[in-house]
């Protein structure tokens, strides 16, 4: 019901104002109300989580007018900020003697990115490309069967402008256009997020008991971050040249249940502490970095595919609400999994 430009400006304004108070918190003495302190920082970390959610979907919503490739250039740009996130907090360990000057760095750079953000997004509406694909229109048409919209093509017939006054999406015909890749996307998350970062982090190096720091300081934030989320990004941008399976293929959820088999590699692998099942049936470091490897890779290309797709099964008229959906799913399978994550390190 409310605009995309008012829901991606509002909630990064919103994400600058809650980055730019934790920014200055940094360099206030709290140690006289840390209960307080600590209530105003999960309280910030809860606005920031809804806003930032409001705004991928926004956006995501808003690429799904688009071609097929800027959808994917998006996913992958979520997948970089991830890697970059890693090697900063790996640069920050191997070189960082102070705390609080790092926590600095980290809040700053996040205030000029969502600065910058805004700058870009305002500046958004003046390419004529950008314009095109943006222009609203009407009335809404859900397709059948085989039939495909031609979204991709700049020459396409537009439906008429929408008029000022439009009524919300329908969504029960998108859910039910998008429920195979729905499902997709769900179990996708949901089985990444059991594993990573609940399982995945606590896995130890075999030669911990070596003292080299790369089997104890840089050991987790190398193959439980950096490692996976490169692989997350490699298998995203794999999409910009292949797209295989499509949209109906029944390999496509077949892969994503595959990944079941994922769960029970890194139960297997040196997690500690371990009180219920004692056997590690893979002693060895290389194990973990494979695992985490293919867990990013797969989910990267399976995830990507299955969100630019849904956008494109559907008229141009809807593509807007169906990307928000998608984004929905998406959100849903993070939340599963990560509930689920408790109850298997507990099994464990």
């Amino acid at each position: 019901r409310v605009p995309v430009h008012v829901r991606v400006l509002a909630s990064l304004s919103v994400m600058l104002a809650i980055f730019v108070v934790m920014t200055v918190l940094v360099k206030v003495d709290t140690s006289s109300w840390t209960r307080s302190f600590f209530a105003v920082t999960i309280a910030c970390m809860a606005i920031l989580s809804g806003t930032s959610t409001v705004f991928n979907s926004s956006v995501f919503g808003m690429t799904g007018s688009f071609p097929m490739r800027n959808s994917q250039a998006l996913i992958s740009g979520g997948a970089m900020g991830g890697t970059i996130s890693a090697v900063a907090s790996l640069v920050d360990l191997a070189l960082s003697s102070d705390v609080t000057d790092s926590t600095l760095a980290f809040f700053l750079t996040a205030d000029v990115f969502l600065g910058l953000c805004i700058g870009l997004y305002l500046l958004l509406p003046r390419l004529e490309y950008a314009r095109y694909y943006m222009r609203p229109v009407w009335p809404a048409h859900v397709y059948s069967g085989e039939e495909q919209p031609d979204q991709d093509s700049p020459t396409a017939p537009l439906a008429a402008p929408r008029p000022s006054f439009s009524p919300t999406p329908p969504l029960r015909p998108i859910l039910k256009k998008t429920a195979g890749l729905g499902f997709c996307i769900i179990y996708l998350l949901f089985i990444t997020s059991i594993i990573f970062p609940a399982v995945s982090t606590n896995i130890e190096s075999l030669d911990k008991d070596s003292g080299s720091p790369w089997t104890t300081k840089f050991f987790v934030p190398l193959t439980a971050f950096l490692l996976f989320n490169f692989s997350d990004l490699c298998g995203r941008q794999i999409t910009a040249w292949i797209q295989v399976p499509g949209p109906r293929s029944k390999v496509l959820p077949g892969l994503v249940l595959l990944r079941t088999g994922l769960v029970p590699l890194f139960v297997f692998c040196n997690y500690q502490p371990r009180v219920h099942l004692q056997t590690v049936v893979f002693p060895s470091d290389i194990y973990p970095m494979l695992f985490s490897s293919l867990l990013g890779l797969s989910n990267g290309y399976l995830s990507t595919l299955a969100l630019i797709y849904g956008p494109k099964i559907v008229s141009r008229e809807l593509a807007e609400a169906t990307g928000v959906v998608m984004s929905f799913y998406m959100y849903l399978g993070l939340v599963l999994g990560s509930a689920c994550s408790a109850l298997l390190v507990h099994l464990i």
